[in-house]
């Protein structure tokens, strides 16, 4: 294990994987932005055959730029900086000119950060639907070939939190030296996980340094991207390591996914009064002057109002109802009109206990239990998945079953 870890000015490798952990797309929606923002080309891809049950992770008939059909093959990638292999100490202009000799297409240099000191790596791709140690194994081996000097796995959860209020932000690392460096926890959790914290155990084992950062995911909203979830987790990343996107595009369609929810809640008393309970019980733990007793009263006062112990909350019937497939009636694609709201798709991650923030904000509201997790009977640094496990087609899991990796702990 490394004795002094420094994200900052090593190599940095940045994971994120569609489905369980991928609540709205958050996470991977990261990670594509570090891809597409930063000057990084492919360098090392996983053999698909190996690790991926065809009828749960169906290949996509897609057209190409010359309009022919092709396959297109679930798949796990490894990017680097633009360069040819084992070239990653170039400066920018170099990979950029590497780049162009090579026929690629490079980031222009205002497109690509400027605050991060280190080599950026981004490993982006499907959950692997069997052989997790092989596979992780593959990506270690990998990540040593590359001077990888630490690494940080991003996922997002569903949570009872409101789309009003700013994304909670959950940081934890089980190495030591990390966790005094950057104010990190410990994460608590104990139960089903995903392939993230298998990664991020074996990274440990292997003297590479990691942290798991998960973001909170309203789950009334749950089956179209959040780029309001995907900002929360590049500004953590930017907070952490320095690692800096331009935010504009992001912030934009963040306003505009909460105007379309709040569209959809204009137009539905159930689904409005429901927002409106999550954001008192948010606003309750939040503040300043609340006690333990005052936020324990208004978490009992929230459980009553949602079906309370072993009722409706517990069955994960609680909040308001959903169109068949997980969808709230009437609820756009991502990328329409600015009324438009992006919702989450599944997952809830191994948060327990870890360094949270509200986006940029501190939040311990999470850490306290009357954090909006609770209604469907999971804990503030539990999973948030409950009754919504399963719930979209891209949810993946242990062994191909949804399950649950915890983000508030940072899902082990």
């Amino acid at each position: 294990m490394s004795d002094s870890p420094d994200f900052t000015r090593g190599r940095l490798l940045v994971i994120a994987f569609e489905g369980w952990n991928d609540a709205g797309d958050a996470a991977s929606g990261a990670v594509a932005e570090l891809r597409d923002r930063f000057p990084l080309q492919p360098v090392y891809q996983v053999e698909s055959e190996d690790y991926f049950d065809y009828q749960f992770n169906r290949p996509m008939l897609q057209r190409d730029d010359s309009g022919e059909r092709v396959i297109v093959w679930p798949s796990v990638t490894l990017y680097g900086p633009f360069g040819a292999a084992g070239e990653f100490g170039a400066d920018a202009d170099t990979q950029r000119e590497a780049a162009v000799v090579a026929g690629e297409e490079a980031p222009s240099a205002e497109s690509a950060p400027t605050d991060f000191q280190g080599e950026l790596f981004v490993l982006l791709g499907s959950e692997p639907s069997r052989g997790w140690k092989t596979f992780t194994n593959e990506i270690l081996d990998a990540a040593i070939d590359h001077g990888i000097t630490g690494i940080v796995m991003l996922g997002a959860m569903l949570a009872d939190v409101p789309h009003t209020r700013p994304i909670s932000i959950f940081a934890t690392s089980e190495n030591d030296e990390t966790r005094r460096r950057l104010n990190l926890e410990r994460s608590t959790y104990e139960g089903p996980t995903g392939i993230l914290s298998v990664l991020a155990d074996a990274a440990e084992r292997a003297g590479i340094p990691s942290v798991m950062v998960w973001a909170s995911v309203p789950h009334y909203v749950h089956n179209a991207p959040s780029p309001k979830a995907t900002l929360a987790l590049l500004d953590k990343l930017r907070d952490l390591f320095g690692v800096e996107v331009p935010r504009e595009r992001l912030v934009n369609e963040s306003l505009a996914w909460e105007a379309g929810i709040d569209a959809l809640a204009d137009d539905d008393d159930e689904m409005s009064a429901y927002i409106e309970q999550l954001e008192q019980a948010r606003d309750t733990v939040e503040s300043p002057l609340a006690s333990g007793e005052a936020i324990a009263e208004e978490f009992e006062r929230y459980l009553r109002r949602r079906g309370g112990p072993g009722g409706a909350a517990a069955a994960g019937t609680g909040g308001p109802a959903t169109a068949p497939g997980g969808r709230m009636p009437g609820l756009p694609d991502a990328g329409s009109a600015p009324s438009s709201p992006n919702a989450p798709d599944d997952q809830s991650a191994e948060s327990e206990g870890g360094s949270r923030d509200v986006a940029a904000d501190d939040d311990s509201a999470d850490d306290r239990g009357a954090d909006d997790r609770s209604a469907d009977g999971l804990s503030g640094d539990d999973d948030a998945r409950g009754a919504e496990r399963g719930d979209t087609g891209s949810d993946d899991a242990d062994g191909g079953e949804p399950g649950t990796d915890d983000p508030s702990a940072g899902r082990d």
